[in-house]
């Protein structure tokens, strides 16, 4: 990557109608909303997939953990094709794949055939750096920028929009009505990107990475392993840290083959440009403590009154708190191009990661009515919002328009690494805070994880300080 500014020169070869560009933004937006919100059907449907299939909480859990696991895989593969010719060909094969995949969550199959599909659905998490190349590609300069952030942000709030929906299907038709759900929205998005997705422009080429797609593929897996299971954790600490290690020296491996390769997955040279690697570790930072405290909030609301605190909540009604969360990260979303006229994009991110750090304090401080988990929930989604709308501000600014897909597909990979570990972190906090025989943690083990998570925010705020001073330093020497 260059310091090469946004150019017109796509936007005057390839014009598209006014019309045209009116059907295609919201496209755009739809079909980055449906990947998101059907790749975390997984969350509230895994207490019933297990009474429904018969197997264990921790089997049921890899309905959501194989979902990140093919998206995080398939995020740079695709991003790779979606940076050539064929993007569209690519953008319709996916959704093709994610169709499947829904169909044969809902026929009455084997659980085996459910993770099956649940892996082609997470396909699509890798479509959402896609959106944002046509939007750059397309669209005039100012429109694009603006379109791409809100493209960011409703790939986070997706969650939101599905979560109490699925939930509310699954208690009225089960576990099958739910992901029935996932069934139509996706088949729509396929017909969606059928009318309305351009051919990329002329010039283009893309070469996959076979070596490096396998490689990364097997560093993943044991990275979101070793995120789901924690009593290996508490139990095995030798082996999870020798599998630690191995994950480590697999991406170890995976940054060599990149560095060596004529077409890399992932150019991992440009990957240390100093902005676009403070903007990724403040991602990969930030997305630990974002998804901690969506973690936290979620489960303490279902967390029964027996157990001294929590509200005993249904998975719908406790669905319903992710709404602030949604609502209120879709408004910081529209109102982050605006801000960005006068605010530099790394002291949003600085802003919005204080904001996130304030959900933290007042989760801590404040979570003894529900309408308290409603105010933090809101607080996280204003503050995700705005930290996801200003990220791809970071990272473009140094980015050929041509490696759009590709820069913005690793930036979603460290993202999805970050929930996960977050998750993880969230569960391992809250079970050294359950004691012997007890079925639910102690109170004290929340503000724990509250006061972990707001550590994280404060690394995430440094590293984007350091990053809007670097840029300042830069224009004006």
């Amino acid at each position: 990557m260059t310091g090469q500014p946004v150019g017109r020169v796509a936007v005057k070869a390839f014009p598209m109608a006014r019309s045209e560009a009116r059907l295609l933004v919201p496209a755009l937006m739809f079909i980055a909303l449906v990947v998101a919100a059907v790749a975390s059907l997984g969350t509230p449907l895994i207490t019933s997939v297990a009474t429904s299939f018969h197997v264990s909480l921790g089997s049921a859990q890899w309905t959501l953990t194989v979902a990140l696991l093919s998206g995080a895989v398939a995020t740079p593969v695709l991003g790779r094709l979606g940076a050539g010719p064929h993007r569209r060909a690519t953008i319709l094969a996916t959704l093709a794949v994610v169709v499947a995949g829904s169909a044969l969550t809902v026929l009455p199959l084997p659980f085996a055939w459910l993770l099956a599909g649940r892996a082609a659905q997470g396909v699509g998490l890798g479509l959402t750096a896609l959106m944002m190349g046509v939007a750059r590609d397309h669209l005039p300069e100012e429109r694009s920028a603006a379109v791409i952030a809100l493209i960011s942000v409703v790939s986070i709030i997706g969650a939101g929009v599905g979560y109490p929906l699925a939930a509310l299907l699954a208690e009225l038709g089960g576990v099958r009505a739910a992901y029935g759900l996932g069934l139509v929205v996706t088949a729509a998005a396929l017909l969606t990107a059928w009318r309305s997705m351009p051919e990329a422009p002329e010039g283009r080429s893309a070469h996959v990475d076979v070596a490096g797609a396998v490689v990364l593929a097997a560093a993943l897996l044991l990275v979101l392993f070793l995120a789901g299971e924690r009593n290996l954790w508490s139990r095995h600490l030798a082996v999870a840290a020798g599998l630690a290690v191995v994950a480590v020296m697999l991406l170890c491996v995976w940054a060599v083959i990149e560095l060596r390769s004529t077409t890399p997955l992932v150019d991992v040279r440009a990957v240390r440009h100093p902005a676009v690697a403070g903007a990724n570790l403040a991602m990969f930072v930030g997305g630990i403590g974002m998804y901690l405290l969506l973690t936290l909030i979620t489960r303490y609301a279902q967390t029964p009154h027996g157990a001294g605190y929590g509200f005993g909540l249904t998975t719908f009604v406790a669905g319903l708190v992710l709404i602030p969360f949604s609502v209120l990260g879709f408004v910081a979303g529209k109102l982050t191009p605006r801000v960005r006229t006068r605010i530099a994009d790394p002291l949003l991110l600085a802003g919005s990661a204080v904001v996130v750090g304030g959900g933290f304090a007042l989760f801590a401080a404040a979570r003894s009515d529900p309408a308290e988990l409603f105010a933090a929930m809101g607080v996280l989604g204003f503050g995700v919002g705005g930290f996801s709308a200003a990220m791809p501000g970071v990272i473009l600014a140094v980015t050929p328009k041509s490696e759009t897909s590709s820069a913005m597909s690793f930036n979603y990979v460290v993202r999805s690494v970050g929930y996960s570990l977050g998750s993880a972190i969230g569960g391992l906090i809250l079970a050294a805070g359950t004691g012997p025989g007890h079925l639910f943690p102690d109170d004290t083990a929340y503000t724990t994880a509250a006061l972990v998570g707001i550590g994280a925010m404060a690394i995430t705020t440094l590293t984007s300080l350091a990053l809007a001073r670097r840029r300042s330093s830069e224009t004006n020497p």
